[in-house]
């Protein structure tokens, strides 16, 4: 049977061997800090049920002596909302709410006893809070739960979370 042959590589080594990755890229992927290894992951936003989750998940974090990774995800739009082309293309909004929440955070007493930092990200929410959970290898996700219409119709960021997460969930109401 004819077939194309790819050549060996000059090493010997495949070429997709993923532990063939140098040291700098191993180290890269688990790059955070060993001090909030498993700890608990909660969206912050500044709103009522995510001050409720923050809440709950300090006393979570406290119960079990690990750290907290509160985690402020950015908006990100479509492009075609303000230039009107045709590709989906998602534009960074700047968003400075996440220094106000920090600076809100770094006074909050109950955030005195615990250690603590503040990710911020942008993307869908329920893809960035799993993806920071995998990187800091959390034992828990806690995020508020969502009322009103705006839930309902697209589906909240707790319910959508809890189907495709990899590790527990939390929902505060």
């Amino acid at each position: 049977m004819a077939g194309h042959e790819f050549p060996e590589p000059a090493d010997g080594r495949p070429l997709a061997d993923a532990t063939a990755l140098p040291e700098p890229a191993l180290a890269a992927r688990h790059a955070c800090d060993p001090a909030f290894r498993h700890g608990v992951v909660v969206g912050f936003d500044g709103s009522v049920s995510s001050e409720r989750a923050l809440s709950y998940a300090v006393g979570m974090a406290r119960r079990t002596g690990s750290a907290l990774i509160i985690v402020h995800v950015a908006n990100r739009l479509p492009a075609t909302v303000w230039a009107g082309c045709e590709p989906p293309v998602f534009v960074d909004v700047p968003d400075h709410r996440t220094e106000l929440l920090g600076l809100e955070l770094a006074c909050a007493d109950h955030l005195a006893e615990i250690s603590w930092v503040l990710v911020e990200r942008g993307g869908d929410i329920c893809h960035e809070l799993e993806e920071v959970g995998r990187e800091y290898e959390a034992d828990a996700i806690v995020v508020g739960g969502t009322h009103g219409l705006v839930g309902r119709i697209f589906g909240s960021v707790a319910g959508r979370l809890a189907r495709r997460a990899q590790r527990p969930v939390v929902v505060i109401p």
